[in-house]
């Protein structure tokens, strides 16, 4: 987040008051609204985002700030996108809240295999973001196609700096989600470590079950 977007509220116990914070059901029919605009036009695409069905939100109540960075896969990653260990992939870090609050919705990092799409340099540049159409169709520049999306949950206790940034009450726990997006030919393609607020975030599991 950009420092200027910044600003200064109490948070934890310190918090004499609290309004209700704008709340996010996270649900994993998501995954099939976001390939299924993959390969609409743009003007379909920079409509709206995830964020903004996810929270009921416009884009115009939003603040979005991101910030990419080359990293070495450390040997977890690695093992998760089937690399060498210490293999170039670029870092992607996204906040987003609604402009009347100081604490985005999550702390998002996501990660891609920079040869994986290094075929099209747009999606090595921050600059480019919000890119429309989100990662499924930044992939889809590219010639890949998501297949199915693995996403795990637990919880625990937040670190003193996500409970800071997240502006948590005292005793709120956070939701650990890591989502692994795989292609067509099973290779993992994107993974995302997103950290949720306890307090004002919906999980949400619809299984669409084939007939008899």
């Amino acid at each position: 987040m950009n420092e200027e977007d910044r600003i200064d509220r109490p948070h934890g116990r310190d918090a004499a008051v609290r309004h209700p914070r704008a709340p996010s059901v996270r649900d994993n029919r998501r995954h099939q609204w976001e390939k299924d605009r993959a390969r609409a036009p743009l003007t379909e695409r920079a409509g709206t985002g995830a964020t903004e069905r996810d929270t009921g939100l416009e884009s115009q109540d939003l603040v979005f700030h991101a910030t990419y960075r080359e990293v070495k896969a450390p040997g977890d990653l690695a093992d998760a996108f089937g690399v060498q260990d210490r293999t170039v992939l670029v870092e992607r870090t996204y906040r987003t809240r609604c402009a009347g609050e100081s604490a985005p919705f999550g702390l998002v990092t996501s990660y891609l295999v920079r040869d994986m799409i290094a075929a099209n340099p747009d999606l090595l540049d921050e600059t480019k973001e919000p890119w429309p159409g989100g990662t499924q169709n930044q992939l889809h520049t590219v010639g890949i196609e998501v297949d199915r999306v693995e996403e795990r949950v637990t919880a625990r206790a937040p670190t003193p700096e996500e409970a800071r940034e997240l502006d948590l009450p005292a005793g709120t726990p956070v939701i650990l989600l890591r989502k692994t997006s795989y292609d067509i030919d099973g290779r993992a393609v994107n993974i995302a470590d997103v950290t949720l607020p306890g307090d004002r975030t919906e999980l949400l599991f619809t299984t669409r079950l084939e007939r008899w």
